[in-house]
């Protein structure tokens, strides 16, 4: 089943690194460890507001998409409900069949507006890939994939600080043994969870009041993820995200906001054979690593890595972003994302746009990759929000 492990390996390794601009001296160095994780999908950004400002949206505005970002911002909605689908060609500058859609939602509770529940289901489709036996002949058709649901909770705790909590169920189905090339394993499940909290207020500066938050989110705390039995696992891509955000006016109906985010995978390090003096020190270790809890790993992601604390300052990926929006209905967006040469090397500039009007808002990004040759480049994404409580205003109802 040549091909079918072809792809999948090449799509697991995309999906976390692009490679692009590594020179083959560099990999050789021993410096180049990127963090390796099971279901990498669920690190993939949904949604193009967030994407268009570099990957970011910790202390972003609250918006349909905040349960991937910050469930925890829910809770500050202006509208009383609201609905989003998004949709991501993935890879496309090599593959014209594998994307992500994302449908996320959220509803106010009671008449404090101070909570919400919130959903959302991604399907990630790997496409169609033909199935071949030892001898190269063609088999069947499959369809590899990956999928989550989650539901979510958040609750103002005071009048400018809320919390959320969020319960995923994951499956993936990569569709294919890597030791039997008639054999089609099952599909792999997991379970996790996300807690997330959201501080917002409104300061004054000479005479214009401005907004400024912060906002942090632990997500994918959950159990490991195997494809066979146990042998092989892997863990989710738990990850600490903060992030602040400040919006100010630039005069009546035009405001602009910048963004910063910060992330680190709550993972640790895979041991790697050439950092071990023989080869029973490292299966040890290798083992120890398979043993190693999702919860003692992530304490253990802090200081477990081989160079050191520079390497570990390495792991953490940076966003920046600004969104200029016109009387709530034009925005304009764009962002930066770095990711160190040596944990994986994506680095792109993006940018988007977006048009609200009543009860519709559509967005579109665009990523432009640093390196030309990078699979990254060209996304493109799209999303499609509808505000309910607009909706509902249009039929005559309150």
């Amino acid at each position: 089943m040549k091909s079918i492990k072809t792809k999948a390996i090449l799509v697991a390794t995309l999906l976390s690194t692009s490679l692009a601009g590594m020179a083959q001296d560099d990999i050789k160095d021993n410096e180049f460890n990127p963090i390796t994780t099971g279901v990498t999908s669920l690190s993939i950004t949904p949604d193009a507001r967030g994407a268009s400002m570099g990957d970011l949206g910790a202390a972003t505005e609250s918006d349909c998409n905040s349960q991937f970002w910050n469930p925890s911002k829910y809770a500050f909605a202006y509208s009383s409900a609201g609905v989003a689908l998004s949709y991501t060609p993935w890879l496309r500058k090599i593959v014209n069949d594998i994307f992500l859609a994302n449908l996320s939602g959220y509803w106010k509770l009671g008449s404090g507006d101070n909570q919400a529940v919130s959903a959302s289901m991604r399907y990630f489709s790997l496409g169609e890939i033909q199935t071949t036996d030892d001898g190269g002949s063609a088999m069947a058709s499959i369809n590899p994939f990956e999928m989550a649901f989650d539901v979510g909770y958040s609750r103002k705790l005071s009048e400018k600080f809320s919390m959320g909590v969020v319960l995923r169920y994951i499956y993936s189905d990569l569709g294919y043994s890597e030791y039997s090339s008639t054999e089609r394993t099952k599909g792999a499940s997991a379970f996790s969870a996300d807690i997330s909290g959201y501080f917002t207020t409104y300061p004054v500066i000479g005479r214009n009041e401005c907004q400024w938050s912060l906002g942090w989110n632990i997500s994918n705390i959950g159990s490991k993820v195997s494809y066979d039995n146990g042998d092989n696992p892997a863990f989710l891509p738990a990850n600490l995200r903060l992030g602040t955000a400040f919006t100010f006016p630039l005069a009546d109906y035009h405001n602009l906001t910048l963004a910063v985010d910060a992330n680190k995978l709550l993972v640790p390090v895979k041991p790697r054979l050439s950092d071990f003096d023989n080869q029973e020190d490292y299966e040890k270790a290798l083992q120890e690593w398979k043993d190693e809890s999702s919860i003692s790993g992530i304490f253990k992601s802090f200081h477990d890595a081989p160079g050191g604390a520079k390497e570990e300052l390495r792991e953490i990926t940076f966003s920046v972003g600004a969104e200029y929006a016109y009387n709530q209905q034009f925005f304009f967006r764009a962002g930066y994302f770095h990711e160190n040469k040596w944990k994986g090397n994506r680095n792109y500039f993006s940018l988007g746009a977006g048009f609200s009007l009543n009860v519709l808002k559509i967005d579109a990004a665009y990523m432009i990759a640093t390196a030309q040759n990078s699979p990254l480049d060209q996304t493109l994404r799209f999303t499609l929000s509808f505000d309910m409580e607009g909706i509902k205003g249009l039929f005559g109802r309150k």
